[in-house]
Order: C-alpha cells, then structure tokens, then sequence
C-alpha cells in the first residue's frame, strides 16, 4: 500500500492515544455510599430506644437545669454539650436527636471528606469509606465520646470553608455554624481551634479568627475559668488514659492508623492480631505511594496546615505514651492540662492528612492501573480500593460487632422522674444519686457498660460519685461536693448522715437498687420521708436542706460566654430566614404580575 500521508482520524487516535479525563462523579453517589457506610456501621444502633455505652448517655428529655450551663461543682466536662442538647431535645425528642446526631455526624464527615480528595469516584469513595470506617471512629463510638466524633466530622468543612475565606476574602456563614458545633466539648473544640487558626490565619483575618475560636470554645474556658480550684485531676490517671499499643502493634504504630484507645474493652479484635499489622503495612504503603501526587496536587499552605494539625496530633499522643508520669505530674498541678491526658483523643488532627495520603495512593495505582492491559484490572483496582477500609476493619459493621445498641429505660424511672422533681422544688436543693459508683452494666442495657444514667435521667441537679476504677487503679473524681457528700453517708447514723447531706443541699437521695444488688454495694440509710420505694428505684427527701445558690458574677459571666457562643448562629439563622422570606417576596410579586 503507499502512503499518501494522510490518515484516518481514527487511526490517528489509535496510534496516539491521550488520557482520557475521568468521569464526574455523579452528585448523589458520595451522600449515598455515606450513609449506606455509616448505616452498616451503626447497624442496631439505629433501632427505637437509646444508645448506651460508656460515656454516651441520652435521655428522653436532658433538663436545662443549672449544672447543663457550667453552674455545677464539678469541672464542666459536658459543657456545651449538654445544654445544645438540652435546648434541641426540646424540638426533637431524645431518641431521634441521638440518631440524626450519630448518623448525620458520619455521613457528613465522609461527604466532607470526598470533597478534600477530588480524583476519580473510587478515590473519592475511599476517601469516605476511610474517614468513616476506622479504628479512632470505631472505639470513640462504642466509648461514647459523641462530641469529638461531631469534631471530627466538621474536621473537613473546618479545611473546605476556611479555604473558601481565604480565597474568596469574606466569612462564609455555614462556618459561624460549624464552628460551635466542633467545639461540643473542651478536647474537642481546642483541636477544632487549632485547626481553623491554622487554616484561616491571614492579613485581615486574624481577629476574625480569634474572635471565632474564642466564641465557639466560650462555655466551657469561662466555666473552667470559674472551677480552676478543682481543674487539676489524678496524677494516676495519666498512665491509665495514655495511647496504648494494640496487640503487637506499639502504641506510636497504632496511632499511625488511627488506633491506640486507653481502654481496651473498646478496640476492635482485628486490630489486636495479625490483621492490625496488615493494616499499618497497607495503609503506610498507600499513604508512602502517594504522598509525592498529593505534594504536588496541594497548594503550600494547606500542605503546611494538613501536616502541622497532623503532627501536632501524633506527636501529643505518642508523649502520653512516652512519658505519662510525667505529664501526670503536672496535670496533678496545672489546672486544665488533664484535657491531654487521653493520648488518643487528639489523633482526630491527624485524620485528614492519613486519608488524603492513602486516596492518593490509590489514584496512582489506579492510574498505574489503566495502562495497557487486561480490561478488568482498573475494575478490580477500583473496588479493592473502594472495599479497602470495610476489609481492613470487619469487625466495625452492625454496631461495631454487637457492641452497640438500643434500649428503653426502666418503667420505674418515668414514674420516679416527677415525684423527684417535686421533691427536690420544693427546698430547692438538689439530687444524690447512689450507690458510689460511676459506671453501670445494667441487665436492661443488656449488659453494656454505661456512665451512670439515673443523674441525667432525673431532672434536678444532681450529685454522683465521679472516681473511676480502672484495671484495679482508682482514679480520684474531681468534684468535692461528690466527696462531701459520700462522707457524709459515714456520719455514724441515718439522721447524721440526712442533716449532713441537707447542708450540702442535697434534698433527695435516690438509690438504684438494681446496681446496688448487682454491684453487691451496701447503700447506707438516709432518715427521711421514703416516697418511692421499689421496684427499682428508692426515693428519699431530707429535711432542713440549706441551699447554695451559683454567685451572681457566675451567672454573669457564663451568660456572656453562652451569648457568645449562640450569638454567630443566631444571626446566621435569622438571615437565611430573612433571605429566604424576600426569595418568596419576590416569587409572590412575580406571579401575581
């Protein structure tokens, strides 16, 4: 044949073939995998009645009394968690608010996450599967620690609206949302802080920041402001809260993945064997093979932001494990610094980096991938990827292997719950709540270990023995009034101890008597008028109760941190209404004509 030199369009192509651009991910993919992803996870969760476990305790109807504000004498530790609560279960009972708030906080951390990791739909759909299916989100779950997962999952738009005030020079809204709900509790909000200063930092912005940390982190560094004198916690409780290895995986390993929860009751069993290092081994190559692709897909500023928040994380966890004698030490008499004893808590920071890393990675392989060669192969790379994080972390699905699920209170604590109520207005004093001791594992909660509901249940303030025990170390509770009052049960007789607790302002003394048969505790009796006695539950009011009421310039000054707090999203919510209204003006005006 002679060559005329020219040639077929089609044959040009053939011999000189360009990369084709991947296809768009469709817009409903991301949210579906999501929630299909944080469904699986959650799994029994999700049925009618409430999720118990550990520190995660809801309650029907959370009262908006005064110790939800910061005015207890204990240090503030669900501060402001409880009072968002409270004001929302107000809207949305309990049970519902406890389900949209897990389920909406991993479904919208995942959805995030893909937005951080733009690529092909496998990558993005890794990006979420990881966010999502881990060891951090796994074991903060079933310990119930709800307030950093919500952190967590605002850890991505913290980065995507920040990015977005830098470039396009004026405060989006949804941050002055996002914000206070990123700082639900003290370890929380100060790596949320942490994150946004680092990311939103800059030439007239720099007040604008501060501002924003501060008012979002306001509740609880006024209410912790205010409880200095008890803000130092047990020197033994640092080596008990320290990162730990998992298995034989060390702890500064583990942590690389996300792992190395104090308590072990939590961790997942495939992080302890062979599979935990095959985890680290895969996602560490992952991560290797695509640090160079996302160095170069990333701007410097976010490189410095991704890699400062995950150093930052790492390295405040792996000196729990290296040293926690001595950072017990100074949390024995620095106030406030017992917010780094638990080494984990602050991996959150190191999230987004591991999961933008390791979907890189996967984009280089699953360019590698499309390459000459056999058609299945990109597929087969795709789904690996996709089905990566679920692989690496079986254990995680349906409620973290049955560790998880719903439950109704006793039948006794509805009928206990105003006859306590009453009791307690009308001296104005407040709730003990025995026997002594912080956890439960209720045959109701079919067995699962849970922070003693019954003080939350009620609805006065309530006084409850705050000392943990664990792996036969007790750690010293924080609040003295607790301490006063279990004293005061050794007085010597039941009138003794009745006159004591009244001076403390202990109207009620409520006893379970179902922990205190399964707990084998000997409850010592309080003279005074017995109104419920049984099933379940024992109610006693004392007489002569000597009330305390918080100082005026407590009040004061939380109410201004509380206004600083909901002040940004107020304004936000009454502008989108605002807007909203003249949109439909306008329709209205258009229509009519």
């Amino acid at each position: 044949m002679t060559d005329t030199g020219q040639h077929d369009p089609s044959e040009r192509r053939a011999v000189d073939p360009r990369p084709t651009p991947p296809r768009p991910t469709p817009p409903w993919l991301v949210p579906l995998w999501s929630l299909l992803l944080a469904v699986l996870l959650l799994g029994p969760a999700l049925a009618p009645g409430y999720v118990l476990s550990f520190d995660m305790v809801w309650v029907p109807d959370l009262a908006l009394r005064p110790d939800v504000w910061g005015l207890g004498s204990g240090l503030p530790r669900a501060v402001p968690s409880d009072a968002v609560v409270g004001l929302l279960d107000e809207v949305v009972g309990g049970m519902v608010l406890q389900k949209l708030v897990l389920l909406g906080s991993l479904v919208a951390g995942g959805v995030g996450a893909a937005r951080l990791a733009p690529g092909p739909t496998p990558v993005r759909l890794l990006a979420v599967g990881l966010w999502q299916w881990n060891p951090f989100v796994v074991e903060r779950l079933v310990l119930g620690a709800w307030p950093v997962l919500v952190a967590y999952a605002a850890l991505p738009w913290l980065l995507l609206l920040a990015r977005e005030w830098r470039t396009g020079g004026r405060v989006p809204r949804r941050l002055w949302l996002v914000v206070p709900l990123a700082c639900l509790s003290a370890s929380a909000g100060l790596a949320s802080a942490l994150v946004l200063v680092l990311a939103a930092w800059g030439r007239g912005r720099r007040r604008a920041v501060l501002a924003m940390a501060a008012a979002g982190n306001a509740p609880w560094l006024v209410a912790g402001a205010l409880h200095a004198s008890v803000a130092t916690t047990d020197a033994a409780g640092a080596r008990l809260f320290a990162l730990q290895g998992e298995g034989a995986v060390p702890g500064p390993l583990a942590a690389l993945t996300l792992g190395g929860v104090w308590n072990v009751e939590v961790v997942p069993p495939s992080r302890l064997g062979a599979t935990g290092w095959v985890a680290l081994v895969v996602l560490a190559a992952l991560a290797l093979l695509g640090s160079r692709a996302w160095w170069r897909a990333t701007v410097a500023r976010e490189r410095g932001v991704l890699l400062a928040a995950w150093a930052t994380g790492w390295l405040l966890a792996v000196l729990t494990w290296a040293a926690p004698d001595a950072l017990g030490s100074l949390a024995a008499s620095v106030p406030g610094l017992g917010l780094l004893r638990d080494g984990s808590r602050l991996l959150l920071l190191c999230a987004p980096l591991l999961v933008l890393l390791v979907a890189h990675g996967a984009g280089v392989l699953l360019a590698l991938a499309r390459r000459p060669a056999a058609p299945v192969l990109p597929l087969a790379v795709a789904g690996a990827a996709v089905l990566l994080p679920v692989a690496l972390l079986p254990d995680a699905t349906w409620g973290a292997a049955g560790r998880l699920g719903a439950v109704d209170f006793p039948s006794s604590w509805a009928a206990a719950r105003p006859v306590v109520s009453a009791a307690a207005a009308s001296s104005g004093g407040d709730v003990l709540v025995l026997p002594a001791s912080s956890y439960r594992q209720p045959a109701w909660n079919d067995d699962r270990k849970v922070l003693d509901p019954l003080g939350r249940y009620l609805a006065p303030d309530y006084v409850a023995d705050d000392s943990l025990v664990v792996d036969g170390t007790a750690v010293a509770g924080e609040d003295p009034r607790a301490r006063a009052a279990l004293a005061a049960l050794d007085a010597g007789t039941p009138e003794a101890a009745a006159t004591e607790l009244a001076a403390l302002g202990v109207a009620v003394v409520v006893v379970d008597l179902e922990a205190a048969a399964a707990l084998s505790a000997d409850v010592p009796e309080v003279a005074g008028q017995v109104l419920v006695d049984g099933p379940g539950l024992r109610v006693v009011r004392l007489g002569g109760v000597e009330a305390d009421p918080s100082p005026r310039s407590w009040v004061v000054a939380l109410v201004l941190a509380w206004a600083a707090y909901l002040g940004g999203p107020a304004v936000v919510c009454v502008l989108a209404l605002a807007t909203g209204a003249r949109a439909t003006a306008r329709r209205v005006r258009r229509k009519s004509a």
